[in-house]
């Protein structure tokens, strides 16, 4: 009996710890009830389930959902849902109140979420998230989003932690920055029309984890006008690898 259950342990034991953290595709759709001829209101959500590993999985399929509640919302807050089908439905819900208040309005809202892995190492996940969203005005807005987790926990890693020596980065970056961007050295951040908070550089709120190198990206607004559109500067690993904790 004694042996029985020893090599019952390790069996379990060696299950575990040869289990996999992997990633289903999931698509949720949602249409409007109310007659439409054209521009019919529609919301698409595509992203990747984290499975196999189930407190991981969780965690990163939180994060996740959370992101993208933050992002396609109408009103003053995101909406108090716990699924992605609760999320789409309480979106076009949003529309159709819309429209019983104004029935003469054309307002042709979508949402369109893609989520795709963009990186994955046994150091660091990279989720990258598009969305476009339209809930009426002169245009609406398309941008990314990076969550960035630690694979084997699934905890959210903040890009603070990302830097050996983040200030020693950031004086890095400025400068290829400026180079990119044609601002002088000598002249303020903001010289050529930029809007970084007060006139200082600062690394972009998204980091990717690319096939081409560290991506800063800056969505529109975030550093510049929408006219001026997104910001973006792309570094080779090798040239930022001595400031980087993860790969």
């Amino acid at each position: 009996m004694k042996k029985y259950f020893y090599f019952v342990s390790v069996l379990l034991l060696f299950t575990s710890c040869t289990k996999e953290l992997t990633f289903e595709t999931q698509s949720f759709n949602e249409k409007s009830s109310v007659p439409c001829k054209k521009d019919c209101p529609e919301i698409k959500i595509m992203v990747p389930i984290a499975q196999n590993i189930e407190v991981v999985a969780d965690s990163i399929n939180n994060k996740v959902l959370n992101t993208i509640r933050e992002i396609v919302y109408f009103g003053e807050k995101p909406y108090d849902v716990s699924d992605y089908d609760g999320l789409a439905k309480a979106f076009m819900g949003s529309y159709e109140d819309m429209k019983k208040t104004y029935p003469e309005e054309t307002l042709g809202w979508m949402a369109d979420i893609k989520g795709d892995i963009e990186h994955q190492s046994e150091q660091i996940l990279n989720i990258k998230i598009e969305h476009t969203t339209y809930t009426g005005g002169a245009h609406g807005y398309h941008g990314f989003r990076s969550l960035l987790f630690d694979p084997e926990t699934g905890k959210t890693i903040e890009n603070d932690a990302l830097f050996t020596d983040k200030a020693a980065f950031t004086a890095f970056a400025e400068k290829e920055f400026r180079k990119k961007y044609q601002i002088p050295e000598n002249s303020e951040i903001n010289a050529s029309g930029l809007m970084f908070e007060r006139d200082k550089f600062q690394l972009a709120l998204n980091i990717f984890f690319t096939k081409q190198g560290l991506l800063l990206y800056y969505n529109s607004y975030e550093v510049a006008s929408y006219a001026d559109g997104p910001k973006e500067i792309v570094f080779p690993y090798e040239t930022v690898k001595k400031y980087l904790k993860y790969q």
